[in-house]
C-alpha cells in the first residue's frame, strides 16, 4: 500500500521538488499549496492550503484522510520571505507579523493538527524545512531569521512530545539553493561562493533537498527524531 504524504508550498521550487521525488519513491502526494499544482497523475492531487489559516489547515487534513484514510508524512516546506527587504531599524510590523503567521505560528499549528492524528495511528514522521537563516544573522530581512529560528524549535518541541507515539520529527535546512527566492540576490551569493563561503562551490539545487526528505521518508532514520540535516554544501561549518 502506497504511503501518503502530504507537502505544503509544492507547486513549485523546493516543494515541488520534494513531492515529486517521493511520487517517485512510491508515495501517493498531497500537493497542497495556495497555487495550483500542475501535470499531476497517478492518484496525485493538489489542495489548496494557506498555512497560516486554521479552516485551510483542517480542510487540508480532513480531505486526505477523506480520499486516502490515512497520512503517513508531513512536509512542512511553505514559508515566505519579506516582500521588501528592510533594515531591522526600519522592519515593519505588517512585515513581521506576515512571516511569523506563515512560516513559524502556520507551521506550528500544521505539526500540531497532523501529530493529533499520527498520534492516532501511532506512527508517521514529520519534516520542517527550516533554513540556514534560522542561526545565520541578515539584517536586511530579520524577521525571516526570527521566523525560521522558530521553526528549529517546533521541531525539537514535536520530536520530544511525539516520540511516544513512535512518529519522528526532522529538521532540513536548506543553504542557498536556485529557487524564486533567491533569484534576485544569485549574482551576490554566486560570488561569495567562489570566494569560499561553502565548501562545495556551488548554490543547491532543490534536488540536493529532496534527495534528504527522500531519506527520512524511507525510514532510515527513525532513531534519529529531533535530528537537524544541513543541506547547504558545508556552510555550517566552522572554519578558519
Amino acid at each position: 500500500m502506497n504511503k501518503i504524504a502530504v507537502v505544503t508550498g509544492a507547486s513549485r521550487g523546493i516543494g515541488r521538488s520534494i513531492a515529486d521525488n517521493l511520487v517517485q519513491n512510491g508515495h501517493r502526494v498531497i500537493y497542497a499549496d495556495i497555487i495550483k499544482a500542475e501535470g499531476l497523475t497517478n492518484g496525485n492531487i493538489h489542495i489548496f492550503c494557506d498555512i497560516s489559516s486554521q479552516i485551510d489547515r483542517e480542510r487540508l487534513l480532513a480531505e486526505t484522510l477523506e480520499r486516502f484514510g490515512q497520512v503517513d508524512l508531513l512536509i512542512n516546506n511553505a514559508g515566505v520571505a519579506p516582500l521588501t527587504r528592510l533594515d531591522i531599524l526600519e522592519t515593519t510590523t505588517e512585515s513581521f507579523q506576515r512571516l511569523m503567521n506563515i512560516n513559524l505560528e502556520g507551521t506550528f499549528f500544521m505539526c500540531q493538527i497532523f501529530a493529533n492524528q499520527l498520534a492516532k495511528q501511532r506512527s508517521g514522521r514529520i519534516v520542517n524545512i527550516s533554513s540556514i537563516s534560522s542561526y545565520t544573522s541578515s539584517v536586511n530581512r530579520g524577521e525571516y531569521c526570527i521566523s525560521k529560528a522558530g521553526v528549529s524549535m517546533v521541531t525539537r518541541l514535536f520530536a520530544d512530545r511525539m516520540a511516544e507515539y513512535n512518529v519522528g520529527v526532522f529538521e532540513v535546512k536548506p543553504g542557498i539553493i536556485n529557487t524564486d527566492m533567491t533569484a534576485g540576490v544569485q549574482e551576490k551569493y554566486k560570488g561569495l561562493i567562489e570566494k569560499g563561503l561553502t565548501p562545495i562551490k556551488r548554490m543547491g539545487e532543490p534536488q540536493d533537498v529532496a534527495d534528504v526528505v527522500n531519506a527520512i521518508a524511507a525510514g532510515h532514520f527513525d532513531f534519529c527524531t529531533g535530528q537537524v540535516f544541513n543541506a547547504d554544501g558545508g556552510y555550517h561549518i566552522r572554519r578558519l
